[in-house]
């Protein structure tokens, strides 16, 4: 019995020393977490770090306090194999292109063909691109998929497509008399009149509905728009971009304005998702270091002055001498207003602004 009690107090003497031992490098590991967490400071609308090195001075990057935590849905992302900005030959056709983090493409629903009521789950981040991205459930068939995430759009509200929607109404024999007496813009007033009417009662043009332009209301503002009937969108898909519908007909093609002060024709059975594409403060972030760009898969720019004659038309000479040209691309191209489009767009009705 004595031999057992001095065991037990010597296994109970070696547990004591062994918690004193590890309770100071618990503090320590807690002290510091609390001094990295005090590090940085997120206002809700930007995320800012202490100067602790010289790239963190100026860094500045948008908040992601709303967006979900963990990863991807797996079945809805597909491996992004990279090229280092070359060929199959092996031949380096886009420069500045290497490294960077490992990703995963998330494939993104720009078509919204699918009908019926879909709830948003949650809002993610996408490293493939500027905007952030929600997660919508099907509430009827339960199938999950992603949109691109409108401004005002939150976990719990019910986005719909309206995509498949038909709005044929049949003309009575009254109507038919009253039409034969009508001249045609009387007619046309009357038809717009009947199909806007025809829309209010079947469409509910909210933030995160999509539609064809025939159905939206002119003066709205739209995002996600497509450029061929039944086709996905195309335009006004990155951080904070939108456009506004200027004119729409029951057939034939739309007007739209750009961001850019650019009002272009549209098919009026092309999709657009109704609101302005979220994260608009992206266009206000600094990532403060040369890491950050490479960590993102950019390689260092090197200017034409700074290389040899043959390797740049800048290159060569002394000092910092141009050799007395225009700034132009390595392969002769001019940098700065030279013209590259031959042919008109049809489909243009007013290009941007020029400077």
């Amino acid at each position: 019995m004595l031999a057992l009690r001095r065991a037990l107090q010597s296994c109970s003497l070696s547990l004591s020393a062994n918690v004193k031992r590890i309770a100071p490098v618990q503090a320590a590991a807690n002290q510091q977490k609390v001094r990295l967490m005090s590090n940085t400071k997120d206002d809700g609308q930007f995320k800012t770090w202490k100067p602790l090195a010289p790239t963190l001075r100026q860094r500045r990057m948008v908040s992601r306090k709303d967006l979900h935590k963990g990863s991807p849905i797996r079945e809805l992302t597909v491996a992004k194999r990279k090229s280092g900005g070359r060929n199959s030959t092996g031949r380096i056709t886009c420069r500045h292109r290497g490294g960077g983090v490992k990703r995963r493409i998330r494939l993104v629903d720009f078509k919204r063909s699918e009908p019926g009521p879909q709830q948003v789950v949650r809002l993610e981040y996408d490293p493939g691109r500027t905007a952030h991205i929600a997660l919508i459930k099907h509430m009827e068939t339960g199938k999950l998929s992603y949109i691109l995430a409108p401004m005002g759009l939150k976990p719990g509200s019910v986005v719909q497509s309206y995509m498949r929607v038909k709005l044929d109404t049949p003309k009575t024999d009254i109507e038919m008399e009253i039409g034969s007496t009508m001249s045609a813009a009387e007619q046309q007033e009357v038809e717009a009149s009947s199909m806007q009417a025809d829309i209010a009662s079947k469409v509910n043009v909210e933030v995160g509905n999509c539609m064809p332009l025939k159905m939206i209301p002119i003066g709205t503002t739209i995002h996600n728009i497509g450029l061929h009937a039944q086709g996905r969108g195309q335009l006004a898909r990155s951080a904070g971009a939108s456009a506004q519908l200027l004119y729409t007909a029951p057939t034939g093609v739309a007007q739209i304005r750009l961001m850019s002060g650019e009002i272009r024709r549209i098919p009026v059975d092309a999709c657009a998702t109704i609101g302005q594409v979220s994260n608009t403060n992206h266009k206000h972030e600094k990532l403060g270091g040369a890491g950050a760009r490479r960590r993102r898969g950019w390689r260092p720019t090197v200017r034409g002055t700074a290389m040899n004659t043959h390797d740049h038309p800048h290159g060569g000479g002394r000092g910092k001498s141009k050799g007395n040209k225009h700034p132009r691309s390595p392969w002769g191209k001019l940098a700065k207003g030279g013209k590259t489009r031959h042919t008109k767009n049809p489909m243009l009705v007013r290009g941007r602004p020029r400077r």
